[in-house]
């Protein structure tokens, strides 16, 4: 078989159906984080048996998400998007599943092996980001990024309001009431896995190469063979690194993804257990005391809350990002981390304290991952792009995953307000870190 290479005037609509397809993969395959989110840290205490394991399913979902980033970034770069998204979906699928059988049969370690399927599906998630803007122009690529980020906002934030909806249909099944939700998660897994699998042809990184050899003045046949194009060195992290160091942009970059994502997760992965011994009392948070239908209710309105938060204005921070500038982008974002911090701390007693604090926190990591993964796209040339931008989900998930597991640590030693400050002290230095970078700019232009 051969396959016709698309022309210069065709890219354009092929980039538009490229960012719609993966934008409605991402409603349903939203589904599945957000259920694990909003109740991840009460089912690890409820099958555990000690709260100690509180921060289990957000470590083992960030962790998962980590170690799956370079190997899908590394397989993207030999054999296109498609196949890396298509495998992490499945994962998280099988994830899914997973943590629905270990609430029926109440095994811990089922769990967390469901939580790390659950992690890669968020890494082919996060990576999606990055296929939206293969085929852009410069100009557009901060919103082209954002519409795909903006797309997980159904999903994520329907999430955790099925909890309630999922427990009816868990009775229904003479299942446990909390594995319902995760039945409604898998639906949505497989929906998106099957989309991607049929429908993301012609894969947008590969057209990209071929558009870029062309543009080089690389002759290209009129046809080519089937399927992937020839086997580009292995990514890897040594390979990665050395393209970041190389850029002080992209430097900068990396340290905006990683350490707003390690602010957020952190606070907002003991959120919940905060909110349940807030509403409920210290002894609801001890094992074996059940968790009310109405606290699961207003732990998942906070946590749609808080993901619409990171995902609804994500249009708007791509905008940003294009108009007023990446590293500028950048600062706003940690500016909005640190008011948040402070709001949801020294708003610890108040439930909309916390659920104002964390809407803030989730526009705060959009605007910074957003113009951080657009500036990290810039920043590094085309050979080295698609790797690095695996490092740097890599990094972001390390974060994430040091985030939840110390969480828990610091909550019980620090309470909820030490948790938020920790978290600005975090995006303070990034802060700083960008503002010195723009200043640094700025005097180079004057200079020049």
């Amino acid at each position: 078989m051969a396959r016709t290479l698309i022309p210069d005037s065709g890219v354009r609509q092929v980039q538009r159906r490229t960012v719609v397809l993966l934008s409605v993969a991402q409603i349903f395959a939203g589904l599945g984080t957000g259920a694990t989110v909003s109740i991840g840290s009460i089912l690890a205490v409820e099958l555990s048996g000690s709260a100690a394991w509180a921060g289990a399913v957000a470590t083992v979902m960030t962790l998962g998400a980590a170690l799956a980033a370079l190997p899908l970034a590394a397989l993207a770069d030999r054999r296109g998007r498609r196949i890396g998204q298509v495998l992490g979906l499945a994962a998280a699928l099988l994830g899914a599943v997973l943590i629905m059988v270990s609430v029926v049969t109440d095994q811990f370690v089922l769990l967390v092996l469901g939580a790390a399927g659950i992690g890669v599906g968020t890494a082919a998630s996060l990576q999606a980001r990055f296929a939206a803007g293969d085929l852009a122009d410069a100009e557009h690529r901060g919103r082209s990024l954002s519409a795909v980020v903006w797309a997980v906002t159904v999903g994520a934030v329907a999430g955790p309001n099925l909890i309630q909806p999922g427990a009816a249909v868990g009775l229904a099944l003479g299942l446990p009431p909390i594995a319902g939700p995760f039945m409604i998660s898998a639906a949505g897994l497989l929906l998106a896995t099957v989309l991607l699998f049929v429908g993301l042809r012609p894969d947008p990184l590969l057209l990209a190469r071929e558009l870029a050899a062309r543009h080089n003045g690389v002759q290209q046949p009129e046809t080519a063979p089937a399927g992937p194009v020839p086997a580009r060195p292995a990514g890897s992290l040594v390979r990665g690194m050395r393209a970041i160091r190389g850029s002080g942009t992209a430097m900068l970059a990396l340290a905006a993804v990683v350490g707003a994502h390690a602010v957020m997760v952190g606070v907002m992965s003991m959120t919940p257990l905060h909110l349940q011994e807030l509403v409920a009392g210290p002894e609801a948070s001890h094992a074996g005391h059940a968790t009310s239908g109405d606290v699961l209710v207003i732990i998942g309105f906070t946590i749609s809350l808080h993901i619409a938060g990171m995902f609804a204005l994500s249009p708007v921070m791509g905008w940003l990002t294009d108009k007023v500038g990446r590293t500028e982008t950048i600062m706003i974002g940690f500016a909005t981390l640190i008011i948040a911090v402070i709001v949801a701390g020294l708003g610890q007693t108040s439930t909309v304290a916390v659920a104002v604090g964390l809407v803030l926190l989730g526009m705060g990591w959009s605007a910074a991952t957003i113009s951080g993964s657009t500036l990290l796209a810039e920043s590094v040339g085309q050979e080295s792009r698609v790797v690095v931008q695996g490092v740097s989900d890599m990094f972001m998930g390390a974060a994430g995953a040091v985030g939840g597991a110390t969480s828990g640590l610091v909550l019980s030693w620090a309470g909820y307000l030490g948790l938020n400050m920790l978290g600005g002290m975090v995006g303070m230095a990034v802060l700083v870190a960008a503002f010195l970078t723009r200043t640094a700019r700025r005097r180079r232009s004057v200079a020049g």
